[in-house]
């Protein structure tokens, strides 16, 4: 891994497209004859439902009856698919209810404007969504990356009244705010469709953007759109004549067509959802202000991280002032409750039973 990698990972940020010395890799991966195939969400959740706000229809799967709500909110580019494996290994341990929704943007959500992605935006609409469900005894919000500012966002709304659990994952304000200036580097370095799902799958695997193979089967589709290739084309090139290239030459087509296996029998690619480039006036507002925010919830807190050099100064502080507990996740990636679900999820159904939010199964 390069240094450059190893940076980006270190900040949370999605990996680099794997160079051309990566082909061993990829042929180690065939020869074990792994299965990238699509694996179906039902397997992981007992429904989804759309939920109408307005004009807007928001998608959120759900799995259990009874117990404490748990709402979980994914980062930026991903969806609530992204949850599949924890709601499986928690309400297993918990009794619970889990609820994932898709933010407006990604996954099946569809909105009037769903380029909106303010942080007072994504928070009223979690609001919005928790008020039309039953009224919980008990609301825990569990967020990742941009979900999990999001999830503080909410939680200072003052709507939420029944909330009595927050636990944050991989989100530290200082490293995230750093973090910003690459993200544009990180977005148009990673290829911009994928032939099929199953390369979709194998490229997330390969990559470390999601180091489960079982989580990625399951959660990448939610991050995908199929799309006709000569619109992802004039796609493409829009975008790099905002990067101040005037146009994209036959070379750079030859590539982006090499890259993405374009044949003229297959003209449906699998591309991202969201552009997430166009959001770029939000970002900061996700995460400035993030740790006083945090500190500021007047419930049970947990942070959790794939790092410890991830943790800024007031929140080290907050830390050893034990006003929130931390818990460090190791070998995983940014997407450490998809690729250690069931080692996060024992760490969830520990908080949530010493806090008498939930009990064992």
């Amino acid at each position: 891994m390069s240094a450059l990698q190893k940076r980006l990972q270190s900040k949370g940020l999605p990996p680099l497209p794997m160079s051309s010395s990566s082909h061993s890799s990829r042929g180690r991966l065939q020869k074990g004859k792994k299965d990238f195939s699509l694996k179906h969400w039902k397997d992981y959740f007992d429904e989804s439902k759309t939920i109408e706000v307005g004009l807007s229809k928001f998608n959120i799967y759900c799995n259990g009856n009874s117990g404490p709500l748990i709402v979980f909110l994914h980062g930026g580019g991903f969806s609530g698919l992204s949850w599949a494996l924890l709601t499986k290994h928690l309400t297993s341990l918990v009794e619970c209810r889990c609820v994932a929704i898709d933010f407006r943007g990604h996954g099946e959500t569809a909105t009037h404007d769903d380029y909106n992605l303010s942080a007072e935006t994504l928070a009223g609409d979690v609001c919005d969504i928790i008020s039309t469900i039953s009224d919980p005894s008990h609301l825990i919000l569990i967020g990742h990356s941009m979900g999990g500012a999001i999830a503080v966002h909410a939680a200072n709304t003052n709507r939420l009244h029944s909330l009595a659990g927050l636990v944050v994952i991989d989100v530290v304000e200082g490293t995230a705010l750093e973090s910003l200036h690459t993200m544009h580097h990180v977005l148009q370095n990673r290829p911009s469709c994928f032939e099929s799902i199953e390369k979709a799958n194998e490229w997330c695997v390969r990559s470390g953007y999601i180091r489960n193979l079982e989580s990625a089967r399951v959660s990448m589709i939610g991050q995908l759109k199929r799309q006709e290739w000569q619109e992802r084309k004039l796609m493409t090139a829009e975008r790099m004549t905002m990067s101040s290239l005037a146009v994209v030459n036959e070379e750079e087509e030859n590539n982006i067509d090499e890259e993405n296996g374009n044949s003229s029998s297959d003209s449906m690619k699998y591309c991202w959802r969201i552009d997430l480039s166009k959001t770029e006036k939000f970002w900061e507002g996700w995460f400035r202000g993030l740790s006083s925010s945090f500190l500021a919830v007047p419930v049970p807190k947990m942070l959790m991280l794939a790092g410890v050099d991830r943790l800024d100064r007031e929140l080290s502080i907050g830390q050893m002032q034990g006003k929130f507990q931390m818990q460090i996740m190791e070998k995983s990636g940014h997407a450490l409750h998809e690729d250690i679900p069931d080692k996060v999820a024992q760490v969830i159904s520990n908080f949530l039973v010493r806090h008498k939010l939930a009990t064992h199964r």
